[in-house]
């Protein structure tokens, strides 16, 4: 909401951290996904597709692709995905995102300038090279990549090779994303995922000889087997390879919604104190290393174009993460793909099945959604503002959307001055700015705008906060 520079420390303080351990929502958009509503009609995602064709400006759009296969099963994952071995499955599923392709573009109008591609998935490098050429041949058939664009791709790096890595850099990809996770073989072994460094620091190498833009490895703490002693061994290898950017994601065990995380062994994890020892090591190893800590599990060099869109203020969260690009409509492809237009939220179909049927009857396959009021509006600001650059500046929010804070938000002042009280944030008279002590607990304080978490919260089920 605002380009003031952020304080950028951030600090873990043990005893905050256990009061205020709980589930909540990431937040990668408000209202959460939970919250969409079934049944929702294409017809209405329709609308506001041509909604925006009739703009005289439109935003710029990023586009997501969900490429939802993957040869094994990780035992920790979360991801919509499909196991199988079967290349069959990747051309029928290539066949219908060509279809779904042309019946959003269709929509649009003839002003599609695309900003931000993502492929995520699963694992987008299950298809040939031939395959990933023909999608991208149709996505340039229906949009405008622009030459300053973001271009990413998720990346398993037992599944590719040098030669594949020129092939996407040829495709005009500029951004990869390389799943780590943690180099111990025994944490390995836990989770089913045999990966070398050696692997991982070729694919690397190559990326850097084809002229990657950035390079990011994932990370997990909490995996089974983990120590503080295993993970410290992973950040130094880890470090040595200098990516751009880092996530450190907090693996949630949650066997009774995700099937492959019930072949984890509960007494494997790290217990609340290693757990949370890990992350403080890994915190203090990565911001002494020149990583800025961007929030909730990103970390980016000092000169990456993350740390300097944050300066800024230009910085955005979506369902891929942290963003550059704040000003965009997201169209999203594939199954249980989501995507925004303006005020509204789509959410695809879950199955192969019901995709293919929609696509084969010239239907969008939208199956779940919410369009926005004024008040999911004004609250998607204000948790934008909090999660991308930790503070909030109330006439921006009286500008935007008409709102006085000590007015329209008494209720949450209550909470938010408890808060206060434990050091996690400020109060001032024109900005809610959170400390560095508060910044790993963004996600306590964003909650306490959520309304609809407010009036909601018991049936909900979400991942631990750290």
């Amino acid at each position: 909401m605002n380009a003031r520079k952020p304080e950028q420390r951030v600090e873990l303080d043990p005893v905050l951290i256990r009061k205020y351990d709980q589930a909540g929502p990431r937040y990668t958009s408000y209202p959460t996904a939970d919250r969409f509503l079934a049944g929702f009609a294409p017809e209405r995602y329709e609308r506001w597709l041509r909604w925006r064709a009739e703009q005289e400006n439109p935003a710029p759009l990023s586009l997501y692709f969900h490429l939802p296969f993957c040869r094994t099963v990780c035992f920790y994952c979360a991801c919509n995905k499909i196991v199988t071995r079967n290349r069959e499955h990747a051309a029928r599923y290539l066949d219908a995102l060509i279809r779904e392709i042309a019946l959003q573009s269709r929509l649009l109008g003839p002003r599609r300038e695309v900003k931000q591609l993502h492929w995520g998935g699963g694992t987008p490098t299950f298809f040939d090279s031939e395959q990933m050429r023909r999608l991208m041949d149709a996505t340039r058939t229906h949009f405008q990549l622009l030459p300053e664009g973001e271009y990413a791709l998720e990346v398993d790096p037992r599944q590719i090779d040098a030669a594949t890595v020129a092939a996407v850099r040829e495709l005009g990809f500029n951004r990869m994303s390389l799943g780590v996770q943690d180099f111990d073989p025994a944490v390995q072994q836990a989770v089913n995922r045999i990966q070398s460094e050696e692997e991982t620091l070729q694919v690397i190498d190559a990326a850097r000889r084809e002229g990657f833009r950035s390079i990011s490895l994932d990370l997990i703490y909490g995996l089974p087997r983990q120590t503080v002693v295993r993970f410290e061994r992973t950040l130094e290898r880890v470090l040595a390879a200098d990516p751009d950017r880092i996530s450190l994601y907090n693996y949630a065990h949650l066997p009774h919604r995700f099937k492959p995380q019930r072949r984890i062994r509960a007494e494997e994890l790290p217990g609340p104190e290693v757990k949370l020892e890990i992350l403080q090591t890994a915190i203090e190893r990565l911001t002494g290393a020149g990583y800025v800590y961007i929030g909730m599990d990103h970390f980016a060099k000092e000169q990456d174009e993350l740390t300097q869109a944050q300066r800024l203020g230009q910085i955005h969260r979506n369902f891929q993460g942290y963003s550059t690009h704040a000003d965009c409509d997201q169209l999203a492809l594939g199954i249980t793909a989501i995507g925004k237009i303006g005020p509204l939220y789509g959410q695809n179909v879950p199955t192969l099945g019901e995709y293919y049927a929609r696509l084969d009857q010239g239907i969008l396959p939208i199956q779940r959604g919410l369009e926005c009021d004024a008040d999911d509006l004004a609250r998607r600001a204000v948790i934008q503002a909090l999660m991308c650059q930790f503070e909030l500046h109330f006439d921006e929010l009286r500008r935007s959307h008409g709102l006085d804070f000590s007015i329209d938000f008494a209720t949450e002042r209550g909470e938010l001055e408890a808060m206060e009280a434990d050091g996690l944030l400020r109060l001032e008279a024109d900005a809610l700015r959170v400390t560095p002590r508060g910044r790993l607990l963004i996600r306590n304080i964003c909650m306490v705008f959520d309304r609809r978490l407010r009036e909601d919260r018991e049936h909900r089920t979400y991942s631990r906060v750290i």
